[in-house]
């Protein structure tokens, strides 16, 4: 009988402890993401100058350490502009930007982002579903042209249909 304790005081003990805490999401979960994207020179109406600057590359929106609403880090992963900034975001208003010029990350330079929205379902992907949609305006004060671009997309999918 005393076996049968030990046993079934071990087996209690062993599900007791394998029993995990929840994983909560991210306070951006819903702007975080790699996101399939191009670039377009615009003018100050927002009006195509010049389109698909250089076919599709991957944009990254994450949580900052503070875990907020209120602020995210846009990327470009060095495939644009090699760009990575801290933006103000809107959780629930799916929106973000920078208060002007902001420090550029990965070297010494600023960069402004205006307009960023994220949409959910609003983009179709090549393969022809529906995905999360992305845009934004960025600006470069290291651009002798000056140029505003328009970067849109879709969120990656991972599926090769898709790229």
């Amino acid at each position: 009988m005393k076996k049968l304790i030990y046993v079934l005081a071990a087996s209690v003990a062993l599900f007791s402890s394998c029993a995990k805490d929840p994983i909560e999401n991210t306070a951006t979960v819903g702007m975080a993401g790699e996101w399939y994207v191009t670039a377009d020179v615009v003018d100050e109406n927002g009006e195509i100058l010049y389109e698909d600057l250089m076919g599709p590359f991957i944009v990254s929106t994450f949580n900052t350490a503070a875990n907020v609403p209120t602020e995210m880090y846009v990327y470009d992963n060095a495939n644009f502009w090699d760009f990575q900034v801290q933006v103000k975001a809107d959780a629930a208003a799916m929106t973000f930007a920078t208060d002007g010029m902001a420090p550029n990350l990965t070297y010494e330079s600023n960069v402004q982002i205006t307009g960023g929205k994220i949409t959910y379902g609003a983009a179709k992907t090549p393969s022809g579903q529906p995905a999360d949609a992305i845009e934004f305006c960025v600006k470069f004060d290291d651009d002798d042209d000056g140029f505003t671009y328009k970067i849109h997309g879709y969120r990656y999918t991972g599926f090769t249909a898709d790229e």
